[in-house]
């Protein structure tokens, strides 16, 4: 009965800050977060009511299933956006531009907190500098995608933000696989070759495999079915089993063989998108299902954000140097990139601007550092700090940025907007 009332008082406060938020602006996954902040251990969760919010972390913890079925999800609407006709298009653009402006962020990162190291040391040591480089080249799907849809974002910019997007997942788990490695390696004075360079691959190219013959199956088995509603359950069934098969691991010798869920589920829908004729109506209708999921999702991110990072100087002062690099590294990478790549001068201008959110894959890296052990928990705490402020202000540059590019229509001065039931007005398909 407590988990059902957390539920429903997750959803409740998520819908209802979501009309504030729409009369001053804010996007409504930024409400969401805030609803999540407020319900959560460091708010009406001292309350110390079980199923009024959430009294502890071990509580927002125990709804951690619902995170990852969402995570799932989000990883499949964006693979959608791997359809053959738009890779010819973008392809090459969004694989340079993606790769360019991770790097971009590692290195700036490993430089700012390298400096620091030299002139301060201290808490700030070099395996942490590294790790940290890494971390900062993820870059958050999901704020992204409930921004695009909420706001019905259609244009050149969008056509190329959401593969890129969808490209960090792999090109972060090289850096941070790398980086980790070599970090491990210096606090134990040991090079271990096959964490640094054999791990990170094999987990891309399992994950990839099991999304292609998942993707395969699902295609396959829809043909049966002619009704909508059979058709939407078993897609939502094959996300669902994918989700499940992705969190399997396991090791022989010093090879790790694990996958990687949002690429699992995005290869899924990649397959399922370019050999089945009817995927779009199937696409349209699981994002329409799963809006009620996302909501979830990100109150439920909001009331793991812990806002004791803020009593740690430390954390503080290193948080902002993480955060004042990665965006510089994320805006000029790509812009810079853009530039090169001969992209639209709005695309250029404004790209770098929605690659700023943060949140569900790097806490996932932050949270696999417990081999560094004290540095490990600095690392979190900052990583903590950093996702605490680039969820609450991303969402918003993201569509200060797709508005600026002419992807988001304004409406008219003096007219009134048609009032549109709620599923389309934040979260219909595009």
């Amino acid at each position: 009965m407590t988990v059902l009332l957390s539920i429903a008082v997750a959803l409740a406060a998520g819908l209802a800050l979501s009309r504030p938020a729409k009369l001053i602006g804010l996007p409504a996954v930024t409400s969401y977060l805030v609803a999540g902040i407020l319900i959560g251990p460091f708010c009406l969760g001292r309350l110390g009511i079980s199923g009024l919010g959430f009294t502890s972390f071990e509580e927002v913890g125990s709804l951690k299933l619902i995170s990852d079925v969402a995570l799932g999800f989000i990883a499949f609407a964006i693979g959608n956006e791997f359809r053959l006709s738009e890779i010819k298009k973008i392809g090459r653009q969004a694989l340079v531009i993606g790769v360019f402006q991770s790097v971009a962020a590692t290195v700036l990162v490993d430089a700012a907190l390298l400096l620091l190291h030299v002139i301060a040391g201290g808490k700030v040591t070099v395996p942490l500098a590294l790790t940290l480089g890494a971390i900062a080249s993820a870059t958050a799907p999901a704020a992204t995608l409930m921004v695009v849809r909420q706001y019905k974002a259609k244009g050149k910019l969008t056509d190329l933000l959401l593969p890129i997007v969808a490209l960090d997942d792999a090109v972060g788990l090289v850096i941070f696989s790398v980086s980790i490695g070599i970090a491990k390696a210096m606090s134990s004075s040991s090079i271990d070759i096959v964490s640094v360079a054999v791990n990170p691959i094999i987990e891309i190219v399992l994950s990839l495999v099991l999304g292609a013959v998942m993707g395969f199956l699902f295609s396959f088995f829809e043909r049966f079915f002619q009704s909508r509603s059979k058709r939407l359950s078993l897609a939502v069934t094959a996300v669902i089993l994918t989700v499940a098969l992705s969190q399997l691991e396991f090791t022989a010798g010093r090879v790790r063989f694990g996958f990687s869920t949002l690429l699992v589920c995005m290869m899924l829908a990649t397959v399922f998108c370019n050999i089945c004729d009817f995927s779009p109506e199937i696409m349209e209708r699981t994002d329409r299902w799963t809006y009620p999921l996302f909501i979830l999702f990100f109150v439920i991110s909001g009331s793991e954000l812990d806002l004791s990072v803020f009593a740690d100087l430390t954390v503080v002062l290193i948080g902002l140097v993480y955060i004042i690099f990665r965006s510089l590294g994320k805006y000029f990478g790509a812009g810079i990139s853009a530039g090169f790549m001969k992209c639209d001068p709005a695309v250029k201008r404004n790209l770098g601007l929605t690659l700023l959110p943060q949140a569900g894959v790097a806490l996932g890296m932050a949270n696999s550092v417990g081999a560094l052990g004290e540095e490990g928990g600095l690392i979190r705490n900052i990583v903590l700090f950093g996702v605490l402020i680039y969820e609450i202000v991303g969402p918003s540059l993201t569509r200060f940025a797709l508005t600026r590019a002419g992807d988001i229509e304004t409406k008219p001065e003096g007219k009134t907007a048609r009032r549109l039931p709620e599923n389309t007005e934040a979260g219909g398909q595009r």
